[in-house]
């Protein structure tokens, strides 16, 4: 396993990172698919086996079971000075108010049992609260040793300008990574919100790298339980899966040609376009033996121009 700095933190992490997405309790409203904390364990194990020290989850992932669970296997297999965890707020009463803030961070802790998580993350751009109170109030969580960093999810790039603007200017955290949505099916971010990303170095650990299990094989959907009722994943791809399946098709061409899995030459792509560490959520080992494949492979210029060759504007998702 690779690590890196995680943007001008001194937090280094695996180049590939858990999402913890998959792990929590099922239910009609949020995920059937999730596992439970026997298997979320074996999850982590296998992870930690293999080097990776970045565990990714939210609040809202299963009410709030992932991160149990996810609090519960970390404190059985690792030191906690030895794994990053990053867990986000937003999709909560009141959103990135103050009082939300402050509520939900203490609710986390409790939740993945520690006393700080070392990445905090907004997971979307609170229309309703001024920009200045949210900052501040994470700069807060900051000074009190509850949160080491901080990071951003899925905006727009001027919000997301504004926001470290109004960090800087009040003497304020700013943030060090974006959790976007970017893969070979999805490059919107790549027009504002990824150079703005480079002027304030702060390092892109993309989710959905792989486009839902979209990019790691021909077929658009399988018979899995996730592919038939993962309905988030269906509304962020489905309506573009005329054009994007000649670039799946590409993906499998290039595969073939590294002697690679199709996920490996996704991963290896993002990798290659300066992503830090991309989020990764497998319900199985396999799927995390495969992804650390793709550390191992250097695509050449020509074939990222062939993998990028068919791409079309897309409509935005994931900014609300």
């Amino acid at each position: 396993m690779k690590y890196v700095q995680l943007g001008n933190s001194e937090i280094n992490v695996s180049q590939l990172c858990v999402g913890c997405m998959s792990f929590g309790r099922p239910s009609e409203d949020f995920h059937q698919w999730t596992l439970n904390p026997q298997e979320t364990e074996t999850i982590i194990r296998k992870a930690l086996d293999l080097g990776i020290n970045f565990f990714d989850t939210a609040n809202v992932y299963s009410h709030g079971t992932s991160e149990e669970y996810l609090g519960q296997a970390l404190k059985k297999n690792i030191a906690r000075d030895k794994a990053v965890i990053a867990t986000k707020v937003y999709f909560n009463e009141g959103n990135l108010s103050k009082e939300a803030i402050n509520r939900e961070i203490d609710s986390s802790l409790k939740r993945l049992s520690t006393d700080y998580v070392d990445l905090y993350i907004i997971h979307r751009f609170d229309y309703d609260t001024p920009i200045e109170e949210t900052m501040e109030a994470l700069d807060g969580l900051v000074k009190s040793g509850k949160v080491r960093a901080l990071g951003a999810s899925a905006m727009y790039g001027y919000q997301f300008h504004n926001m470290q603007l109004a960090a800087e200017k009040n003497g304020w955290t700013k943030f060090i990574s974006m959790q976007n949505h970017y893969n070979l099916l999805y490059r919107e971010d790549e027009r504002e919100m990824i150079p703005v990303c480079r002027q304030y170095n702060v390092s892109l650990t993309p989710y959905s790298p792989l486009a839902s299990g979209r990019l790691s094989r021909l077929e658009w959907h399988t018979d899995t339980k996730r592919s038939q009722t993962d309905k988030t994943a269906a509304q962020k791809y489905d309506s573009m899966q005329e054009k994007d399946s000649c670039i799946v098709k590409r993906v499998a061409e290039i595969a073939k040609k590294y002697d690679a899995t199709m996920s490996q030459i996704s991963i290896a792509w993002l990798l290659a376009k300066g992503v830090t560490s991309p989020i990764i959520g497998a319900t199985k080992e396999k799927y995390f033996d495969d992804a650390a494949g793709a550390l191992d492979i250097s695509l050449s210029q020509e074939d990222i121009a062939y993998l990028e060759e068919l791409y079309i504007p897309h409509k935005i998702v994931g900014a609300l």
